[in-house]
């Protein structure tokens, strides 16, 4: 049915009975068969097999060469005889039809006319062959007397078709009548929609049972226990009802560990030599770093805090030699993300990088350790990748296009910009310590931001510090196969539009926050759609879900997606809703670009916070929280940073946990993380409703003047963070004029209050005829949501940020040395971080038109 048809609903006609069916003639009481039509009805019965068959075949007999040429020779032509009945009979409807007098009128048109007024001389009517006429065929003769004859007649006719016509071209364009042209816009009551899914969400018990299933074997990406765990994912989205469910596959580039190839051991002075037992008590999969360079390498040891820039340039400053040295880091602080740590290091000099997790931040400092706690044990050991992510995304060795089986344009490891050039691993609390303890007297001791545990010292160490092995040899595949798992559920209206809907499947060990939580949620939200199906229900658009692979390895899975069906995201995807570590708190939290803000708050006014009795809104107002940016830390990068896919994140989040470690497991889930399963089940509705603000609304609840308004917020930032607190007016050297930024910013807002007209306008159409939706405003409508799902592709900018050319959105992109936090206007970040400020200003002036193109699009 095309999406503006009128819904009608006719009488169904009765199912007829077997016998009814099998009959020769309709079902009534006069259509009885008599004894004389039993032939019929037996010949009927003949095409059934078995016992039951009643009429006898051994009567009937293939026809022969023969029988067969005579019947076709005998519709060769009528005898004389016929045809003078015929030509009495054509005189006869003459008289019928005055206007039709030509006595030479073709034999054959009459016998077509003969054959539609009298059917009961059907199974005697001899047709003319057309052998006989193909030899002798000509132009048929126009008798131009006869059409002169009724000229007045013939004109009425035409003249009279054409009123008609136009008469019921303006019924039909006015929508008095519709032929199907209207469409009640509401046949399923969206209040009924949400009430059954989050009644349906809420009662259901399964999310535990779910994610005891996804955590029961480690499922790295790409290897056997993650391809089962999809295979099983497959199983469940086609039990919930989701269509067009397949793997999708693509060849990249992975490592891992070799039980012998790993080791961190201090070599010398003699008295000084250890090694570290490297793996946890609770062991699953072996520690390593995903996308670490293979070395093995000795030098001096040198703690090096948190690993940023600045801390590099401060033992610099001290005179602390690098080059060469094994630095020791720590996770989170200044220099969020452990790849940018490493390259830190190597743009140091150092050999290698050991990056370990400190109390202070994750583990006995923070609270109660696992299993009497949430936080870290001391042998814990966060995994993780060390791919430059905010560099190159997706697969390292095919930066801007798809790793699809038997691709050919892939380059080296050694090309690829995505990849650190020294080896790192990770290490845990109980063997960082004893490294820490070794460096004692050697450099400089430390104090305030560069110590962790008080009770240990914190020294920088020298030329003279312990020498440290770290070896990391390890299995490269350069065509490693990875599956993302896809199933849809189709729109009746703009089926090829959809929402997208994700979560990564791999995890480090068995992952029940990262990403099982996501997953089980996700199921969860599918299954219930499927009862919603059931219903008769579809939504306007297509919602597609996805179980992404290579997540941990720098978000290939997803990225490689998006490369592969770049043309058909940007015409056809309208969001993509992200789900990762789902819940690992009790703080609700969402990020994502401004477009989605509406359809958010719609969301959460509706969900209780499980903590309070307030509303999750309510609780956001409470707390001062509003949409955050996206920075570059999960499977939204591609969509939002590549495609110019409006993207959001969802997640409840809290104090630490065992974060990337084995102790992330389904035990720690039900006792720390949500032992009464309320904020799956709260995440589930957040989930399942805001799929239906996005899918099941006429006008796509998609917010452009939020998007101005956060503009205009980032904008603020921008000129705070680089020109200070007070804004700059007369551009002085080294100062960046942000100000036509701020005017293309008041372009949109303008712009975005006048396109909102619209929506006043066809709610009130649509009240006023009792749900019902014109041709025009359907047209309209389809235009108006065509445009805000553009919008932030109109945000793109083709040939990327400098030295990043993945990366293509204006306003949203990942800083270069800043992955995980949020970013807005990279592009002109970057400049700045270089010291550029003339191709900064340049830079300001190219998004600012971009914006008031983007703005014009509208």
């Amino acid at each position: 049915m095309a999406p503006d048809e009128k819904h009608t609903f006719s009488y169904l006609a009765p199912i007829p009975t077997y016998e009814e069916a099998t009959s020769s003639r309709p079902s009534s009481p006069n259509s009885r068969l008599g004894p004389e039509e039993i032939s019929d009805d037996a010949e009927r019965q003949g095409l059934l097999d078995g016992e039951e068959q009643t009429a006898p075949r051994g009567n009937y007999a293939a026809p022969t060469v023969e029988s067969e040429r005579s019947s076709i020779d005998s519709l060769d032509g009528l005898g004389d005889d016929e045809e003078a009945e015929v030509r009495r009979e054509m005189q006869e409807m003459d008289i019928e039809d005055p206007a039709d007098s030509d006595s030479n009128r073709s034999l054959l048109s009459y016998r077509f006319k003969r054959f539609t007024s009298f059917t009961n001389s059907l199974p005697s009517l001899s047709l003319p062959s057309f052998r006989r006429f193909l030899p002798s065929w000509r132009l048929p003769s126009i008798d131009w007397q006869a059409l002169d004859n009724n000229r007045a007649v013939i004109l009425g006719r035409l003249f009279g078709i054409m009123i008609i016509g136009a008469l019921m071209y303006v019924l039909i364009a006015s929508d008095i009548i519709g032929f199907g042209n209207r469409r009640n816009m509401y046949m399923f009551k969206p209040d009924s929609i949400r009430n059954y899914v989050m009644d349906g969400l809420q009662e259901s018990d399964n999310i535990p049972k779910y994610l005891q299933r996804v955590t029961q074997y480690p499922h790295i990406a790409g290897s056997e226990g993650n391809y089962v765990l999809g295979e099983w994912i497959e199983e469940e989205f086609k039990a919930g009802g989701l269509s067009d469910v397949h793997m999708e596959r693509f060849d990249v580039y992975l490592n891992y560990p070799r039980k012998d190839g790993r080791r961190v051991a201090i070599t010398e002075p003699e008295d000084k030599v250890w090694e570290a037992e490297l793996e946890e008590d609770n062991e699953d999969t072996y520690v390593f770093h995903g996308h670490s360079a293979s070395g093995d390498v000795t030098g001096p040891l040198v703690y090096a805090n948190y690993g940023s820039r600045e801390d590099f340039e401060y033992l610099k400053s001290k005179n602390v030699p690098l080059e060469g040295a094994i630095v020791l880091v720590r996770y989170y602080g200044t220099q969020g993300d452990r790849a940018l740590k490493v390259k830190a290091a190597e743009m140091a000099g150092a050999a290698g990088c050991i990056i370990y997790s400190d109390p202070a931040q994750d583990g006995n400092l923070q609270g109660s350790v696992y299993p009497d706690g949430r936080f870290m044990p001391e042998d814990g050991v966060q995994r993780g990748a060390v791919s430059l992510m905010s560099w190159v995304v997706g697969d390292v060795l095919s930066p801007g296009f798809a790793s699809l089986p038997g691709e050919k344009k892939r380059i080296e490891p050694s090309e690829s910009e995505g990849l650190n050039k020294i080896p790192s691993i990770p290490l845990s609390w109980r063997d960082a310590q004893h490294l820490l303890d070794s460096l004692q007297g050697y450099g400089e001791r430390l104090e305030g931001d560069w110590v962790g545990d008080p009770a240990v010292e914190y020294w920088t160490g020298n030329a003279d510090s312990p020498k440290v092995n770290l070896k990391n040899i390890q299995d490269e595949e350069r065509r490693q196969p990875i599956y993302n798992i896809l199933g849809s559920i189709t729109g009746f209206e703009t089926h090829q539009k959809r929402i997208i809907v994700g979560n990564h499947r791999d995890a480090w060990c068995t992952g029940a926050a990262d990403p099982g939580s996501g997953t089980a949620v996700m199921l969860e939200v599918i299954r219930q759609f499927g009862e919603l199906q059931k219903q008769g229900w579809a939504p306007l658009r297509t919602i597609e879900f996805a179980s992404w692979d290579g997540e941990e390895y720098n978000l290939i899975g997803s990225t490689e997606h998006v490369e592969s069906r770049m043309d058909d995201m940007r015409h056809n995807a309208i969001a993509y809703i992200n789900l990762d570590v789902a819940v690992s708190g009790t703080e609700f939290h969402a990020a994502g670009s401004p477009m989605l803000e509406k359809a958010l708050k719609n969301t959460i006014a509706r969900v209780a916070n499980p903590g309070t009795n307030n509303s999750l809104h309510e609780t956001w107002d409470l707390l001062g929280q509003s949409l955050e940016g996206l920075g570059a830390g999960s499977d939204y990068v591609a969509f939002q940073d590549i495609a110019g896919v409006s993207s959001i994140d969802l997640s409840f989040q809290g104090e630490r946990f065992p974060y990337h470690s084995c102790y992330d497991s389904y035990d720690w889930m039900q006792k720390f993380g949500d032992p009464g399963w309320t904020y799956h089940k709260a995440m589930a509705q957040i989930l399942g409703l805001l799929i239906l603000e996005l899918s099941d609304h006429a006008l796509v609840n998609l917010d452009l003047p939020a998007y101005a308004k956060a503009l205009a917020g980032y904008i603020d930032k921008l000129d705070k963070d680089v020109n200070g607190e007070l804004p700059d007016t007369n551009n002085e050297q080294g100062k960046l004029d942000v100000q036509s930024l701020r005017s293309a910013v008041e372009i949109l807002d303008s712009t975005a209050a006048r396109f909102n007209d619209f929506d006043n306008e066809w709610h009130s159409q649509i009240f006023a005829t009792g749900g019902f939706e014109s041709s025009l405003m359907g047209l309209k409508r389809l235009e108006r949501n065509m445009k805000l799902e553009m919008f932030d592709k109109f945000l793109t900018d083709e040939s990327g940020l400098v030295n990043r050319t993945q990366f293509k959105h204006v306003v949203f992109g990942p800083q270069k040395w800043s992955g995980y936090d949020e970013a807005f206007f990279p592009g002109i970040r970057d400049w700045v971080e270089v010291g550029d400020m003339q191709k900064a200003q340049e830079e300001v002036k190219k998004v600012a038109d971009i914006i008031i193109a983007a703005a014009q699009q509208l």
